[in-house]
């Protein structure tokens, strides 16, 4: 059948062939010929990207080009001569990075990663990227923003209060979901402030209102049973009377108990690396460093 117009002026889209819902093109360069693209319908509204470039003609961003050129006029009105859809999407292996850079360079973000059950007939799992009709164009500054936004590290971040009394003891928690003792608070939402996320915390779990003061200690958490790593910032909570305890509210789904501990007994409740963090904490309040891994300078 005939091909759209379909080229950016370095890369043209011909040979255009549809073969059981299925568009198959040849991607030329410079008059040659240098790969396939193909878009095939995979749902209501939906079409699924692939791709291959001869070895010699990689690396020019001629698989870009013709995937960005592909994906526009699959999301064209069909009264303009495109195919209407409205999402673009591509599969692609975890390890395969040079097509994860072609994808994402044509605009398709970064959705996540779809495992597969034992046994699935498919191989491996595959990385899910995609564009659909109410992304801004790639033109626009947002577009970019949001494309870097969905494939670059999203590190937690953990928000924790640092509570003394009079005596120097420290307030600790004692969690239903582990053994150990740790600093109240907790993991900072999407879009939250630590500092408030910290104060809510303490409001949820403890039903204690205390505001956060300066961050006393930034410490990064390694890998660990689990979870990917960490930013850990921990807040003064002040000097405060043990008797606040006394009108306590405790979570029960996350807290057992709360008490002032000394560090002392904070080695002997927390884990090690806790117990690094929180003597790093008090050492910063008396002018040591602001910044550890793990408790560690």
């Amino acid at each position: 059948m005939s091909s759209p117009d379909l080229t950016d002026g370095t890369v043209v889209l011909t040979e255009h062939v549809r073969d059981d819902a299925k568009e198959h093109f040849t991607v030329e360069r410079d008059g040659a010929a240098v790969g396939t693209v193909a878009l095939r319908r995979v749902g209501a509204g939906t079409g699924r990207l692939t791709w291959q470039l001869a070895a010699e003609h990689r690396g020019r961003g001629s698989a870009t080009r013709a995937l960005r050129l592909l994906t526009d006029w699959a999301m064209t009105d069909p009264g303009q001569g495109g195919l209407g859809l409205g999402r673009v999407e591509a599969m692609i292996a975890p390890d395969n990075e040079p097509a994860l850079r072609v994808a994402t360079r044509a605009g398709l973000q970064r959705e996540g990663l779809l495992r597969l059950a034992p046994g699935h007939q498919e191989e491996s799992e595959h990385v899910v990227l995609a564009r659909v009709a109410s992304d801004p164009p790639l033109s626009d500054p947002s577009s970019f923003r949001a494309l870097l936004n969905s494939f670059l590290p999203r590190k937690r971040a953990i928000g924790q209060m640092l509570v003394r009394d009079p005596e120097g003891r420290v307030l600790l928690c004692h969690l239903t979901y582990k053994r150990d003792w740790d600093l109240p608070g907790g993991v900072v939402e999407v879009g939250e402030s630590p500092r408030l996320a910290v104060t809510r915390e303490l409001e949820e779990e403890l039903g204690l209102h205390l505001e956060a003061g300066a961050i006393v200690l930034t410490d990064w958490l390694p890998p660990w049973g689990g979870w990917d790593d960490a930013v850990c910032l921990v807040f003064d909570g002040g000097v405060q009377d043990p008797a606040l305890l006394d009108g306590a509210v405790f979570e029960a789904r996350e807290i057992r108990e709360a008490q002032f501990l000394t560090v002392e007994e904070i080695r002997e409740r927390a884990t090690d690396f806790t117990a690094r963090r929180i003597e790093a904490a008090l050492a910063a309040l008396d002018g040591g460093p602001g910044y550890t891994e793990s408790g560690r300078v």
